[in-house]
This record gives structure tokens, C-alpha cells and sequence, in this order.
């Protein structure tokens, strides 16, 4: 459901095992919430600070990866 998350996992040559992992929860648990869209704001704020990126853009609120100041 949210592509970027797909994306940015791709972009730094991570499994769903290993994201898994770093935010603390089984492999199911992140597929399920990519497939329902009901992920918890602190696994949002873990992946954007992982991949470096915005919460919008892992949302696929926008385009820009990083939020402009």
C-alpha cells in the first residue's frame, strides 16, 4: 500500500526480516501493516529516521523525500 517504504528498503539493500528487526516487531507485523495502511506513528518516525527521509514521503504524501526548511 505505501510504495516508498518498498522503495527507501530497496534503496539500502534491506529485507522485510532486517526492517523487521530494527523497529522491534516480527516480519508479519510490518507486512500487515503495509497491507492494511494502519501503521503506528512510532514505526513511521523509526523508518524516517532510518532511511533519512520524511513521514509524508514514506506515506506517499509527496514527492520530496526530505522535508525543505
Amino acid at each position: 500500500m505505501y510504495i516508498n517504504i518498498d522503495v527507501e528498503r530497496t534503496r539500502f539493500k534491506m529485507s522485510l526480516e532486517e526492517l523487521s528487526e530494527k523497529l522491534g516487531v516480527e516480519r508479519r507485523t510490518v507486512y500487515t501493516w503495509q497491507q492494511t495502511g494502519k501503521i503506528p506513528a512510532t514505526a513511521l518516525i523509526k523508518m524516517s529516521k532510518l532511511f533519512g527521509c520524511s513521514v509524508d514521503y514514506l506515506l506517499g504524501l509527496t514527492e520530496e523525500r526530505t522535508v525543505k526548511s
